[in-house]
């Protein structure tokens, strides 16, 4: 029961943090921005996102990790599960190391007067973001399967009773 709940918990979870990663990818073209526009975006997305997502993807790492120890009995699905686990590390140390410092830079300038080399820092910051969306959504695809794998398990049918009562 327990892990059924940490298991649902945990696909929301990620579901909800990877979402937004992938969301920012498809819907966010930082190149077509004026330096105004980037620069007023930006402190609006860091403003609104820098501390809740990665308290979401630290409770993602903790759920998915009590899952795979919980799933001890199931190989297969714990491997996917500690897959998992260490693509949802590489995005957080891709956003801890890579993409918090050139937010920090961008919450000190002025939309009209952004550094010289701007659009430096946000190429960067869009490579970044591209590597933690990928290693996000590949974290989301191996929860799923060990979810879904475990469920074809269960749900199989047991076999029909023969009529002469043999097995």
């Amino acid at each position: 029961m327990a892990a059924s709940a940490i298991r649902f918990v945990g696909l929301l979870l990620i579901a909800l943090l990877v979402g937004t990663m992938f969301g920012l990818w498809i819907g966010f073209d930082p190149a077509s921005l004026s330096s105004v526009a980037y620069v007023e975006l930006m402190q609006g997305l860091i403003r609104a996102l820098n501390v809740p997502l990665p308290l979401l993807g630290f409770i993602c790492i903790v759920l998915t990790a009590l899952l795979a120890l919980l799933t001890r009995s199931d190989r297969r699905g714990r491997n996917l599960l500690i897959a998992a686990v260490l693509c949802l590390v590489i995005a957080a140390l891709v956003t801890r190391f890579g993409n918090q410092p050139i937010n920090a830079v961008v919450m000190t300038w002025t939309p009209q007067a952004p550094d010289a080399n701007w659009t430096e820092l946000r190429d960067a910051w869009w490579r970044w973001h591209v590597v933690r969306t990928l290693a996000g959504v590949l974290a989301l695809a191996l929860v799923l399967l060990a979810a879904v794998a475990r469920r074809d398990d269960v749900l199989a049918a047991p076999p029909l009773p023969r009529a002469d009562g043999a097995r």
